[in-house]
């Protein structure tokens, strides 16, 4: 692989990490940073519009990005040291929360959170927009906006900064019709350095099951210019899902299983042509309803063992979430504790 397809695979890699939902891409022992809430949606964003055809005809296939959510929500996320969110709602639009991690490994920071969301009914205030935004103790900011412009039209903006520097800037346009989806999002554009990155997604029902598409990654600098097409495929039934992304960038597969009303497993396979790297890991889920307790584990071919445990206090609107993670390979523990 040429170095121009290996700096426009670690541009994309920093730039749309920012347009994917939380998963365990940044898994324990990594120099990454652990993915922050900004990052996620609202729960309405990928859910069926109410236009969707319910007269057998094919549906909507969703965003491009929600391909793997099934499967990744399945991994525990990374835990380290002693994490507090305190959440305080201000009105049914209107929330803040505070974010305290103190630990051993990574540096301490406080984070807050706001967020001010349109309603989850999709008869009420649908055209308002969402607006996510958060800082932290080092002065780094994350603004987030998503908008229905139409029924169909979604637009949504997102600006990163690194303390005084800007990171990121990204604008996203998608259109979704009765049986397919089409996105285009235009990433750091400077006029300037005559640099951008273009990254255009389709998605299309072929059937009640199948899905397919693709992803063209567009990326332009002074001195270079190149793109990087990736396909995609998905065939669900209704207890499993099948997921396949496949490119020059290397390859994405998934498995997501629900055995029962407890229990869910997920299987994953990543390869990266640019790291040179291919990961396999295992992941479960299993819900105790009578004891208000949720617990998901995994193992991975890099000899890493984690899971994490998450219980309702009742009456008290908090959750305890007690994780661990060992790396046989490096013989390395981390153990984290945390409210919210």
């Amino acid at each position: 692989m040429n170095e121009l397809t290996r700096k426009c695979c670690a541009h994309m890699g920093s730039v749309l990490a920012l347009s994917s939902g939380p998963g365990h891409h940044n898994w324990p022992f990594s120099t990454d940073p652990p993915p922050s809430r900004w990052n996620a949606h609202p729960a309405h964003w990928d859910s069926p519009p109410r236009w969707e055809r319910r007269d057998g005809r094919l549906p909507n296939p969703g965003s491009f990005h929600s391909l793997h959510r099934s499967c990744k929500d399945v991994f525990p996320q990374q835990i380290e040291g002693v994490k507090m969110i305190l959440n305080k709602t201000l009105s049914s639009f209107f929330k803040v929360s505070h974010t305290l991690h103190l630990s051993a490994v990574s540096p301490s920071y406080y984070r807050f959170h706001v967020e001010h969301l349109q309603s989850d009914d999709y008869s009420k205030d649908k055209d308002a927009p969402a607006l996510i935004g958060e800082m932290d103790s080092s002065g780094s900011l994350n603004a987030h906006a998503l908008l229905h412009v139409t029924e169909r039209v979604r637009a949504r903006t997102v600006f990163q900064t690194q303390q005084s520097q800007f990171v990121t800037w990204q604008f996203e346009t998608e259109y979704r019709g009765n049986d397919f989806t089409a996105a285009v999002t235009v990433a750091n554009p400077d006029v300037l350095r005559e640099s951008v990155i273009l990254v255009a997604h389709f998605l299309q029902s072929v059937s009640s099951g199948l899905v397919l598409g693709g992803e063209l990654v567009y990326h332009r600098g002074r001195a270079e210019e190149g793109g990087i097409l990736t396909l995609a495929g998905q065939y669900s039934r209704p207890n499993w899902v099948a997921t396949l992304n496949a490119g020059k960038g290397g390859a994405h597969a998934s498995y997501y299983h629900r055995a029962n009303k407890q229990i869910q497993i997920g299987v994953e396979f990543e390869a990266s042509t640019r790291t040179q790297e291919t990961t396999t890991s295992f992941g479960y889920q299993m819900e105790l309803p009578e004891a208000n307790m949720v617990f998901r584990g995994m193992i991975n071919s890099r000899c890493i063992i984690g899971g994490v445990l998450e219980k309702r206090l009742t009456p008290l609107p908090a959750t305890l979430i007690m994780g661990a993670f060992v790396n046989h390979r490096g013989d390395k523990l981390q153990v984290g504790l945390g409210i919210n």
